[in-house]
């Protein structure tokens, strides 16, 4: 598998392992304590930084500069999808599966509960809550959510005219020369920054930062496994000391082949809840990152347009999603 990396990339990171083959980790860095993420929780969050009445955080940083100079990262005008078919089987990583019935021969219907770990999609910021609380302070009533059937701030529907912005791969897998990494291996700073630094990348502000673990190559060798936050669930990916990092580096989306963080970890989720209630950033999760890393390996680019339509559901807590890579 080659290793040659180009720079001006979308960042996606992949994490991947061989069978049996367990990817070098290096030292770990200091292990974050409950007390520093709620000081955390303080010190490093985007509340007021668009206003008091912002509802979509770092997507504020696509501008129309931005989208102009993604437009540009179009060289041949090949695509490719970067999520998972609608799963209708349901197995231990997809209690929840997509039903599909045909209603007549021209005609059927589809239901899903999006959230979770089977199926790609796109987290709203009303989403996640600390202790009842939003981003930006938002504190809706739980029974005035249910009674209108929907959040009156921070929903999808702020997003109904898309996501057009550069988008980055971090493949992680690819850097180590395995096809994907191994449950429970957590990726740090200094992978993301390895990589980067290898691809001779720099993150601007407005990228959509793509992560890949290589979980979907895991599952088509393996088969479904428990992962997530359940009691026994494994996931390689984001430790929670990356969070610092991830602040200083604007980028308008965070995405993986899964919901971003490690699992098991001391602090279940930090990355993902983090990232939506202090930050502001939306997140894509359960994209299926294989065929991008193939792509982008064949092209040496990993730096895409990144294209993205959310269905507008007015109060909605996110979308089922389709993004596009396109070279």
């Amino acid at each position: 598998m080659s290793k040659t990396l180009i720079p001006g990339i979308v960042l996606v990171v992949t994490i991947i392992a061989m069978a049996g083959a367990r990817a070098p980790q290096g030292p770990a860095p200091g292990k974050v304590t409950p007390q520093q993420f709620e000081q955390w929780k303080k010190d490093l969050n985007n509340w007021g930084r668009w206003g008091k009445d912002d509802e979509i955080g770092t997507m504020n940083l696509i501008t129309p500069a931005k989208r102009k100079q993604a437009a540009a990262l179009v060289k041949e005008g090949f695509s490719v999808s970067l999520a998972s078919d609608a799963d209708t089987v349901q197995a231990i990583d997809n209690p929840q599966p997509y039903e599909h019935q045909m209603l007549a021969l021209g005609s059927d219907r589809i239901g899903v509960a999006f959230h979770g770990i089977a199926h790609t999609h796109l987290d709203s910021l009303a989403h996640i809550n600390y202790d009842g609380v939003f981003y930006n302070g938002y504190k809706p009533d739980p029974e005035q959510v249910k009674s209108a059937n929907g959040h009156a701030k921070n929903s999808i529907h702020n997003l109904k005219n898309g996501i057009f912005t550069r988008g980055i791969l971090i493949d992680i897998p690819r850097m180590k020369g395995v096809q994907y990494l191994e449950p429970g291996t957590p990726i740090y700073v200094e992978d993301l920054e390895a990589w980067l630094k290898k691809a001779g990348l720099k993150i601007q502000p407005g990228d959509a930062l793509f992560v890949r673990a290589g979980v979907w190559a895991r599952r088509n060798q393996s088969g479904p496994y428990l992962r997530g936050r359940s009691p026994g669930g494994k996931d390689a990916g984001l430790d929670p000391s990356v969070i610092p990092w991830l602040k200083k580096q604007d980028i308008a989306i965070l995405a993986s082949d899964h919901p971003q963080y490690v699992s098991p970890s001391d602090l279940p989720g930090a990355v993902h809840d983090f990232a939506l209630v202090s930050l502001g950033i939306h997140l894509m999760d359960n994209c299926d990152l294989e065929a991008l890393s193939e792509a982008a390996a064949a092209r040496k680019r990993w730096e895409f347009l990144l294209t993205a339509a959310p269905l507008p559901i007015k109060g909605g807590t996110g979308s089922p999603l389709n993004p596009i890579a396109t070279f």
